[in-house]
């Protein structure tokens, strides 16, 4: 199991970026606007950086939605693989079926 504040970290960070989405898409959105001024571009870019790292997605970690495991995480099921294993050999997924030949 993760640490609770790694977890409750990811919490802020994902809810932060989903407050924080709109303004960051106008800001990015009028940096690479060719159509702009430079000094407007140069301003929203000033704007963009004073937005708190963690409002980007991509400092999102995917992790396992049972232990929190950051690593081998497999995106359709939202699950770790040590845990994706365990519901497979319980037969808990959706169209899954253990190999036999």
């Amino acid at each position: 199991m993760a640490k609770k504040s790694m977890l409750e970290r990811e919490k802020r960070r994902s809810q932060l970026a989903t407050r924080l989405a709109g303004r960051r898409k106008l800001l990015k959105s009028q940096v690479i606007d060719p159509e702009l001024d430079e000094e407007a571009r140069w301003q929203a870019m000033l704007d963009l950086q004073k937005l708190p790292r963690d409002s980007s997605v991509s400092r999102h970690r995917n992790r396992c939605a049972l232990t929190g495991r950051p690593r081998g995480f497999y995106r359709r099921f939202g699950l770790g693989r040590n845990c994706l294993r365990e519901v497979f050999s319980r037969g808990e997924a959706p169209g899954v079926t253990r190999a036999s030949w």
